[in-house]
Order: structure tokens, then sequence, then C-alpha cells
């Protein structure tokens, strides 16, 4: 799977460590930065990435802050990226399961890199239900 990443400062660490991690297991991954903890303005590294997602460039997201909430309202402002943001592995799971999130959005400093790495691992293994849940979809993506 192909799959873009992006973080500010205070996400650059789980960034490094998550990007290792998807090409240790097979992935190519598209960074689109930061590439240091030096202070950024978090929607210039964000928003490319929720663009790539959206234009196709990759099949899935995932963009990392401090608390993770400001990258997931950047991302999902742009029209066909549905990111979750996921604290623990229920919140992952429901949010591919529920939502078809393609985008993930997680907060270095709200959870721990063992969590972390675990939501990742159960977004990208967990399918869409769809059923029920699709035509939800559906009218967010108009």
């Amino acid at each position: 799977m192909r799959i873009a990443i992006g973080s500010d400062h205070a996400g650059y660490k789980y960034k490094t460590r998550i990007k290792q991690y998807l090409i240790d297991a097979g992935h190519e991954v598209l960074d689109l930065g930061t590439d240091s903890e030096a202070p950024v303005d978090y929607p210039k590294f964000i928003r490319p990435v929720a663009e790539a997602v959206a234009a196709g460039k990759a099949e899935r997201g995932i963009v990392l802050g401090g608390s993770g909430n400001g990258e997931a309202m950047v991302a999902n402002r742009v029209h066909g990226v549905r990111c979750a943001l996921c604290w623990n592995e229920m919140t992952a799971r429901f949010g591919r399961m529920h939502n078809d999130a393609n985008c993930l959005s997680l907060g270095e400093r709200t959870i721990s890199i063992e969590m972390a790495l675990s939501i990742v691992q159960i977004w990208l293994d967990t399918p869409f239900e769809g059923g029920r849940h699709a035509k939800r979809i559906a009218m967010i993506d108009k």
C-alpha cells in the first residue's frame, strides 16, 4: 500500500518511527515532512497528505501533531478525505469499519509510541464494513 505521511514538529518523532514501521512492513511511504522538531505551521505539512489521498497518489494518509486535533481538522477540509483522530485500538477499528477512514490522525503528546503503532496496524488491517455505513459515507463524500 502507498501511504502518505506528514507531521508538524510536535509529531516528528512518532512520524519517523511510524514511517520506518510502515517501510519494514513492505509499504511504500510518501513522506511530506516536516523533517525536524523545529517549530513549523502544521497545515503546511498536513494538507499535502490529505491532497495526496484525495488525488489517488496515496491509498491512505497518516498525519501527526501534538494532539492530532488540528491535523484531523485540516485533513478533513479536503474533499474526499475522511480523517479519524484515534487514541486507542477501538477508535482505530471503528474509524475504518464504520467510517472508511482513509486518513489517520495521531497525537504524539497524548499516546505512547507503542499505542500509536498498534493503532496504525489496526487501522491498516481493518476493512470497511460497507452496508448501512456506505450510505453515510456517500453523503459525506458529496
